[in-house]
C-alpha cells in the first residue's frame, strides 16, 4: 500500500466515506483504516455499496455475524425488489472485504456467492407463491398434498461455485400435472411458467438498485423456443429422445436450490441414466471436441485470448477435463457423480483416473484462476472474465493480490494456464496415437465391392483369402450398412487398427474371428467403438486377450459391457480381497426391482470375475487365489441375493419371528477353490419353533416358509438377465439327496449326519463351509460339522469305502488315457489327479479329527495339506510336494477352462511330478485307488 497509485485510491475512498456521518464514526483507529484502503484498491464497487448502506461498515469492521434476512411480505410488496438488491449487494460487499482481507479462501468466496443466490431465489420464490396462492390457489398432485415449483440450479450456482459476479442458470420444473384450485384457476404449465417468469424479473430486472441476480433461463430444453416450466414427464421423454451432448455436461451440476428440493433431487435420480451411461461413455469425448471446436472459435472470432474463462487454458478446461472424465465413468462409479468440481477432481485422483500430480496442478490452477476471476468481477461488480486492458486497472488488480506488478501476476497466470492446456490436450489426444497403416484403412474402406486381399497378406495374415472373405462379409452386413454417419467413421479407424494388432498376434486367423464375433455385438453400441477409438490402448489388450483365451472372448463378445474392464487401471492391479468383493455385492442397489437388482449384480460379478481371470492369464497370481477369489465373489453375489429373496418372501407371507436360516456351500465353493463357470453347491439350514408361522397377510408355517425362501434364492441364482445368470446351483448334496427336502432345520441336519449319512457325505462335509444366513445358525453348524467329523471311526472301514467310492468315480467320470501314445491325463478325475488328493484328505480328517482337532478348520485342499504336516500326518518334503502338485493340476484345469479346452492333457514332466506325488502320498497311507 506504499505506491502512489494505491495510496491515492485508498485516499479518494476514505474522503468519500469520512463524508458520511456513520461511516466517518467508524473510521476511528489507523487499523480500520488501513483495511478500508486495501478494499478500495480491489473493488470500487465495495466503497459504492458502503456509501449506500453505511451501517454496514461496522458490522464488518467489528465481524459481526450474518448480514439480517430481507423479509418479503405482503404488506411491503412494492419494496420486494429494493430489498432483494440491497440484500445482494451487501452480502456482496461482505464476500469482498473478507476475500481481500484474507479472512476467506476462494472456496469461501465461492460457497458464499452460492449461498446468497440461494438465499435470493428462495425468499423471492417463496414470498411470489403465497402471491399466487391468493391470486389463483395452488397445484396439488393427486392425494391432495400442495406441490411447489422446483428451481433447478445449473452451471455454477448447482455446483455449489458461483463467481463473485454471475448470472445464475436456471430450469423451472413440477412433478404433477394439473389445475390450481383458487377461483382464477391457472392449468400447471401456465401457473409454474407465470410464476417463474416473475421471479426471474423480481431478481434480474435493472432498478434504481441495480439488480439482484442476472437469471439465464436458456438451458432449458429447446432453449429460449421452448416453455419455461417443464413437467418432469416432458422433462424426461425430452432428455430421452433430444437430449444432447452439451445437456448431459449441463445437467451434471444440476442442484434443487428453491422450490421443492425433495421432489427435484427424486427427478435428478431418475435423470441419471441420462448424465451417467452405465458404461465407459468415450462417446463423450465428441461432445467434448464439438464444444470445445465451437469456443475455440468463438474466441478467435471475439479476441478472446485473454478471457480466462474459456480462453485457452482457462477454467473452462479444466471443467470440461473434469466433467468429461466423470461422465466417461461415473456410470460405473459412484464416487464420481460430483457436482463440486475440486471434489469430483480429488474423486478422480483416489480412483485412479487422474495422477495425484496432474490432479494437485489442476487444482492449483483452478483455485488461482478462479479467484483472479472474482477479483475482476469485483473491481464494479461487472460479469467480466476478461483481463483489464485499462493499465490502471491491471495493476490495481495485481497490487491487490500482493504482486510486485501486472508483469509478475501475467507470468505467473500464463504458467498455470500452460499447465491446464497441456492436460487438457493430453484427454482429447489418445485417439491420434491408434494409426493403422494406410494400406490396410483404404483395404477396409474398399470393401465390400473392392480391395485386394494382398494388402491382408503383407499386414502378416497368412490365410489372407479367409480373412479378407470374413472381412467383406462384415461389410456387407445390415449391422455395418445400418451405421450412422459419426459410428461408421470410428468403424472406419477402429478397425484397421484391428486388423494390425491381430496381424501381430501369435494366432492372426483366430483373432482375427474372435474380433468380429465381437465387433458385430457392438455395431449399434456407439460407446464401445467410441473407447476402441479413443483408448489404443484398450484395443491392443483387447486383441491379446481375444487372441489368447476362447473364455474370456466369448464372455466379451456376449457381454460387451467388460469391454469397460480392459481400460479399468484396477485391471492391471491388485485384486479385491473377501471383504472388497462383498462390498461390490452388497452395494448392488437395494431399491430397484428385482430384475434390475439381478442384472446389476450380474454385472459386478461378470466385470470382477473378468479381472480375475485376467490376472489368472498373465499369471500375476496364483491359481489358488484365483480360485479363492472366485469362491469368496460367490459367496457375495450368495449373501446378495440371499437379502433379495428374503425381502420378496417377507413380503408376500411376513416373516418367522426367532427363527433363523443358513446357506451352505459345499464342493468347490465350499473348498474355496471355484472355477470359472462352476455351479454351486448348496445346501439350506433352518431352525425355528415347531409350531411357528410367519406374521404376514398370507402366512406360512416356518417348514414352507424357508422352503419357499430357497426356492426363491435358487431361481433368483439362475434366472436370466442381460448380464447373462448368476450361477447354476446343485442342491443335490442336501440330506436324502434329490428325495430329501430342499431345507433341512438344524435338528433334523444333526441327526441326519449322526445317524443315517453315509461315508461319501461326510467326506463333502469336510469342505462344507457357511456362506451367507445367521451367524448363530453359522456357530451351531460348526459344532455339528465338528461333532460329526469327530466321532469315533474304524480306520479299515474308512478306506474301505474311500477306496470304493473313488473307484467307482473314476470309472464312470476319468476320461484318461494316459499310458496310450499321445495319451491325454484327466487333470480331476484321472489316477493322481486332483479329486485323488481330496479323497485322501478327506478320509484323513474322518480317521484323525476325533484327536487332532485342529484338521476342522480348514475347507480348501492347501489350508489341509499345511494342517496334516502340522499334526504329523505329512512330512515337509510330503507337504511341499502336495502342495507344488495341487498348484500345478489348478493352475492348468484353470487355464483350459480359460481356453475352452477340456481338463485333459498329454503328461509333461511337471505333470508327471504332479501327479506322482499325489499317488506316492495315498499309496504311503494304504489308500489303493489305482
Amino acid at each position: 500500500m506504499k505506491d502512489a497509485p494505491s495510496l491515492a485510491i485508498g485516499a479518494r475512498a476514505l474522503q468519500r466515506l469520512r463524508a458520511v456521518p456513520a461511516c466517518a464514526s467508524a473510521l476511528h483507529d489507523a487499523e480500520a483504516v488501513e483495511r478500508v484502503q486495501r478494499v478500495a484498491l480491489a473493488s470500487d464497487f465495495a466503497i459504492d455499496t458502503l456509501l449506500r448502506q453505511p451501517e454496514l461498515l461496522a458490522r464488518l469492521l467489528t465481524g459481526a455475524p450474518e448480514l439480517p434476512l430481507p423479509e418479503l411480505t405482503a404488506e411491503n410488496r412494492s419494496e420486494w425488489p429494493v430489498l432483494l438488491r440491497r440484500y445482494r449487494m451487501a452480502g456482496s460487499a461482505r464476500l469482498v472485504w473478507r476475500d481481500v482481507l484474507g479472512l476467506d479462501q476462494v472456496g469461501d468466496t465461492l460457497a458464499g456467492a452460492t449461498e446468497l443466490a440461494e438465499t435470493c431465489l428462495q425468499r423471492a420464490l417463496a414470498a411470489l407463491e403465497n402471491d399466487f396462492a391468493q391470486r389463483h390457489g395452488v397445484i396439488r398432485d393427486k392425494d391432495g398434498q400442495p406441490q411447489r415449483l422446483v428451481v433447478y440450479g445449473l452451471g455454477k450456482l448447482g455446483g455449489g461455485e458461483l463467481n463473485f459476479s454471475s448470472d445464475v442458470d436456471l430450469v423451472y420444473a413440477y412433478e404433477c400435472d394439473g389445475e390450481s384450485d383458487g377461483a382464477r384457476a391457472l392449468a400447471a404449465e401456465t401457473y409454474y411458467a407465470r410464476l417463474g417468469q416473475q421471479l426471474a424479473k423480481l431478481l434480474d430486472e435493472v432498478t434504481a438498485d441495480g439488480f439482484s441476480h442476472r437469471v439465464d433461463l436458456r438451458l432449458r430444453p429447446y432453449g429460449n423456443a421452448g416453455r419455461v416450466a417443464w413437467s418432469f414427464a416432458a422433462m424426461e421423454q425430452y432428455f430421452q429422445h433430444e437430449g444432447r451432448d452439451w445437456e448431459r455436461y449441463a445437467w451434471q451440476k444440476a442442484r434443487p436450490v428453491a422450490g421443492d428440493i425433495a421432489a427435484g433431487e427424486r427427478f435428478l435420480e431418475s435423470l441419471r441414466p441420462f448424465v451417467y451411461r452405465r458404461y465407459l461413455d468415450y462417446g463423450a469425448l465428441d461432445g467434448l471436441r464439438s464444444m470445445k471446436a465451437a469456443i475455440s472459435a468463438e474466441v478467435a472470432r471475439k479476441e478472446l485470448a485473454d478471457d480466462i474463462k474459456r480462453g485457452p487454458g482457462g477454467i473452462r478446461e479444466i471443467e470440461f477435463l473434469v466433467q468429461a472424465l466423470q461422465l466417461i465413468r461415473g456410470g460405473r462409479e459412484a464416487p464420481l457423480r460430483e457436482r463440486r468440481l475440486l471434489p469430483a477432481l480429488q474423486a478422480l485422483v483416489d480412483a485412479g483416473h487422474v495422477t495425484a500430480e496432474a490432479g494437485t496442478a489442476l487444482a492449483d490452477a483452478y483455485g488461482f484462476l478462479r479467484r483472479i476471476e472474482n477479483r475482476l468481477q469485483m473491481l464494479a461488480d461487472a460479469q467480466t472474465h476478461a483481463l483489464p486492458e485499462r493499465s490502471e486497472d491491471r495493476e490495481r488488480i495485481a497490487m491487490a493480490l500482493e504482486y510486485a506488478d501486472w508483469a509478475a501476476l501475467r507470468a505467473a497466470l500464463d504458467a498455470q494456464r500452460a499447465r491446464v492446456t497441456a492436460e487438457f490436450d493430453a484427454l482429447l489426444a489418445p485417439r491420434r496415437k491408434a494409426q493403422a497403416p494406410a494400406a490396410l484403412a483404404s483395404y477396409w474402406r474398399a470393401l465390400p465391392d473392392a480391395g485386394d486381399a494382398e494388402e491382408l497378406r503383407d499386414a502378416g495374415f497368412a490365410e489372407a483369402e479367409q480373412a479378407d472373405g470374413l472381412l467383406r462379409d462384415l461389410a456387407r452386413s445390415p449391422g455395418v450398412k445400418g451405421l450412422s454417419d459419426s459410428a461408421r467413421a470410428r468403424l472406419d479407424r477402429v478397425l484397421p487398427a484391428l486388423l494390425k494388432a491381430a496381424a501381430g498376434s501369435q494366432q492372426p486367423m483366430l483373432a482375427l474371428r474372435r474380433l468380429l464375433a465381437l465387433l458385430q455385438n457392438i455395431l449399434r453400441r456407439s460407446a464401445y467403438l467410441a473407447l476402441l477409438d479413443e483408448q489404443p490402448a484398450a484395443l491392443q489388450r483387447l486383441v491379446d486377450v481375444v487372441s489368447r483365451s476362447a473364455l474370456l472372448a466369448e464372455r466379451l463378445a456376449a457381454y460387451p459391457l467388460l469391454l469397460d474392464e480392459l481400460l479399468d487401471a484396477r485391471v492391471g492391479g491388485s485384486l479385491p480381497d473377501r471383504d472388497a468383493l462383498f462390498a461390490a455385492c452388497a452395494a448392488v442397489a437395494g431399491d430397484g426391482d428385482t430384475e434390475t437388482v439381478l442384472q446389476e449384480l450380474n454385472e459386478v460379478r461378470q466385470a470382477l470375475s473378468f479381472r480375475i481371470a485376467m490376472a489368472v492369464r498373465d499369471r500375476r497370481q496364483s491359481a489358488a487365489d484365483s480360485a479363492q477369489q472366485l469362491a469368496w465373489l460367490a459367496d457375495g453375489v450368495v449373501a446378495r441375493v440371499l437379502a433379495l429373496a428374503q425381502h420378496e418372501v417377507a413380503g408376500a407371507h411376513g416373516i418367522v419371528e426367532g427363527a433363523r436360516f443358513a446357506v451352505l456351500g459345499y464342493g468347490s465353493l465350499g473348498g474355496e477353490e471355484l472355477g470359472f463357470g462352476s455351479d454351486l453347491d448348496l445346501v439350506f439350514l433352518y431352525d425355528a419353533a415347531p409350531d411357528a408361522q410367519s406374521n404376514g397377510a398370507r402366512p406360512l408355517d416356518a417348514t414352507r416358509w424357508f422352503a419357499r425362501l430357497a426356492q426363491k434364492i435358487v431361481a433368483l441364482l439362475g434366472a436370466v438377465t442381460a448380464a447373462g445368470r448368476l450361477f447354476d446351483v446343485d442342491v443335490r448334496l442336501r440330506p436324502d439327496g434329490a428325495k430329501g427336502l430342499l431345507v433341512s432345520s438344524l435338528a433334523s441336519f444333526s441327526e441326519y449326519q449322526r445317524e443315517r449319512a453315509w461315508t461319501w457325505e461326510h467326506q463333502a462335509l469336510v469342505r462344507a463351509r457357511f456362506i451367507a444366513g445367521d451367524a448363530t445358525l453359522h456357530a451351531d453348524f460348526e459344532r455339528v460339522r465338528a461333532d460329526t467329523l469327530g466321532k469315533m471311526r474304524d480306520p479299515t472301514q474308512i478306506r474301505t469305502d474311500v477306496v470304493a467310492m473313488r473307484r467307482r468315480m473314476r470309472a464312470e467320470l476319468d476320461r484318461s488315457n494316459a499310458d496310450a501314445p499321445g495319451g491325454q491325463f484327466d487333470l480331476k478325475q484321472g489316477e493322481g489327479g486332483l479329486v485323488d488328493l481330496e479323497f485322501l484328505l478327506q478320509a484323513l480328517v474322518l480317521i484323525k479329527a476325533r484327536t487332532r482337532g485342529e484338521l476342522l478348520g480348514p475347507r480348501n485342499t492347501p489350508g489341509l495339506v499345511v494342517a496334516m504336516g502340522e499334526a504329523g500326518l505329512f512330512d515337509a518334503d510330503t507337504v511341499t510336494a502336495l502342495l507344488d502338485a495341487h498348484a500345478t493340476l489348478l493352475a492348468r484345469g484353470l487355464d483350459c477352462t480359460l481356453d475352452r479346452r477340456p481338463r485333459q492333457l498329454p503328461l509333461d514332466d511337471t505333470l508327471e511330478a504332479a501327479r506322482e506325488s499325489i499317488r506316492k502320498a495315498t499309496r504311503a497311507k494304504g489308500f489303493g485307488f489305482e
